[in-house]
């Protein structure tokens, strides 16, 4: 092959790139259960990818203007996102729940009763919103002291933490029905909305924190009111979408009628993705009470730290989200065997993707912490905590995909006992044996984080391996 060949070639795989990159940002109509696998995974993953970045922008962006307010602040918006972990866990394990039946249902070429499984998954949420609303709103001092925060921290402060319990609704229905974008295969729609959504997080931040003219100067308590509007206009715009009737999902309102037994499949179904996640999340909560024994200033320095590493990670559960996808929609039209390779390649694409970001954190950590502190204790707690932690990066990349397809296969209690037994049963009890006993200090939580992941990546595997998740019914 002479030169010139060789440069047709490269352009033409440059503009086939190019096209299917447009293609994934304008969404459309696909069928995911008859594409080509590398092309369905790469029309999913890219909006899918975009959409956790669009997420966890939130918290960089809170973090990132907080941080003006003194480490006290940056603590307090740490303590109060470990506690609304609890919220996220059970939105994650509704969004579970609704993928397993939507994408399911979207393979059988049932649209409708997917439209139905959405709504009821959406009244659902909306219940248990507005039970986890009222400890936040009458108790958030009271919280944050039991996190281990100081009298004065938490006087100071609680106030974030009563907005964002108070607006927890919004997340909830924010995660749910991206969820059932997703999972019907319109994930450019998700990332628009995440896109609307922090772009007015991003202008209603530091004119409510610091405040501007006539707009007074809230303090902490701005990033909590920026962050639930911003949220808030999404849903209203998600909620637009969907009765208006022009995507895959076309939601009415006899669907939003309770259907007590849809609604329980859907729970079910959610049942094991909430405790999934609330077992894991619970488990960062542990650590963290664990890292405020050291004080404020290594509480900021993980916060900071989880931050960034949140960041990199969310971008990975957009691609196993896709893989999630994949396996429900190849399972509701009759592939196992496509639904089986869909993860396999999706897991090792993820561990390229994860693998760079973990070259650059562990190269390069200083950098990334500066970006939002120039305490210089801050940032040497914050460095330990990214090196470390990032160093097991492959192996969450793989488990992430692993875990996501058992979900989206609607076996949703395996990943629920594995994440018992590693964070639980291995992950906390060393943690407070390293950091506590063994004279590791905080370095002894972040080690048993990696270990705990990395074992929960293997059993993940090899349960996969298995097969049974292809005889679930859902």
């Amino acid at each position: 092959m002479n030169n010139q060949d060789t440069n047709q070639t490269i352009t033409h795989h440059i503009r086939n790139y190019l096209h299917l990159l447009r293609q994934a940002l304008a969404g459309g109509d696909q069928d995911y259960t008859s594409l080509k696998l590398s092309t369905a995974i790469f029309l999913l993953s890219v909006p899918m990818v975009l959409e956790m970045i669009m997420e966890s922008v939130f918290a960089i962006v809170d973090i990132f203007f907080v941080s003006r307010l003194g480490s006290d602040a940056i603590a307090a918006v740490g303590l109060t996102e470990s506690m609304m972990t609890l919220v996220y866990a059970i939105a994650v394990g509704f969004s579970a729940g609704t993928t397993a039946l939507i994408s399911r249902r979207i393979g059988e070429k049932n649209p409708g009763a997917a439209a139905k499984a959405a709504g009821q998954s959406m009244i659902a949420g909306l219940l248990v919103s507005s039970l986890l609303a009222i400890p936040g709103i009458f108790y958030s001092y009271e919280l944050l002291k039991l996190m281990g925060a100081s009298d004065s921290l938490a006087l100071q402060n609680h106030g974030f933490t009563r907005i964002m319990f108070a607006g927890n609704a919004v997340i909830m229905m924010l995660f749910i029905i991206n969820a059932a974008f997703r999972s019907a295969g319109d994930a450019a729609l998700s990332m628009r909305v995440l896109l609307i959504a922090n772009g007015i997080n991003l202008v209603l931040d530091p004119l409510l924190i610091f405040g501007f003219g006539p707009i007074p100067a809230f303090g902490i308590e701005g990033a909590a009111i920026a962050t639930t509007t911003g949220r808030g206009i999404a849903v209203a715009f998600q909620l637009y979408v969907l009765f208006r009737g022009r995507m895959r999902i076309k939601l009415k309102l006899v669907h939003l009628i309770p259907d007590f037994r849809l609604m329980a499949s859907v729970i079910k179904l959610s049942i094991g993705g909430i405790l999934q996640n609330l077992i894991a999340t619970a488990s960062w909560i542990v650590m963290v009470r664990i890292i405020s024994v050291f004080g404020s200033t290594a509480v900021a320095g993980y916060t900071i730290g989880i931050r960034i590493i949140i960041f990199s990670l969310l971008p990975s559960w957009g691609v196993s989200n896709a893989a999630a996808t994949l396996v429900g929609q190849n399972l509701g039209a009759g592939r196992p065997d496509r639904a089986q390779r869909a993860a396999w390649i999706t897991g090792f694409a993820n561990m390229s993707l994860l693998g760079l970001i973990s070259i650059l954190f562990i190269s390069f950590p200083g950098f990334f912490i500066r970006m939002f502190i120039q305490d210089e204790e801050v940032i040497r707690a914050g460095i330990t905590c990214l090196q470390i932690v990032s160093s097991g990066f492959l192996f969450y990349a793989f488990g992430m995909v692993m875990t996501q397809s058992l979900n989206g296969a609607g076996d949703t209690y395996t990943p629920t006992l594995l994440n018992f037994i590693c964070f639980w049963l291995i992950e906390i009890p060393l943690a407070y044996y390293l950091a506590l006993r063994a004279g590791f200090d905080t370095n002894g939580v972040y080690y048993a984080i990696v270990i705990a992941e990395s074992t929960l990546t293997l059993l993940g595997i090899y349960v996969f391996s298995r097969g049974r998740w292809k005889l679930k019914k859902v």
